[in-house]
């Protein structure tokens, strides 16, 4: 993790306490967390708009080759 920065935010208890108890860790876990999975997500949206758009030629007996050296 790189540097951290604090904050105050407002948050709705139910909601911070039931995604504590689904991960089992602390708030500042909890929030890290999450904000990770919305980071993935977004490379998800991206690697999806993506499909069908890139033409990979790979040859895999070369490729193999390659690995055994």
């Amino acid at each position: 993790m790189g540097e951290a920065k604090r904050i105050t935010a407002n948050l709705p208890a139910a909601l911070l306490e039931e995604a504590c108890e689904a991960t089992g860790k602390g708030i500042t876990e909890t929030l890290i967390y999450g904000l990770t999975l919305v980071r993935r997500s977004r490379a998800v949206s991206k690697a999806e708009a993506l499909k069908g758009r890139l033409r990979i030629d790979v040859d895999l007996e070369s490729s193999r080759e390659r690995a055994d050296h």
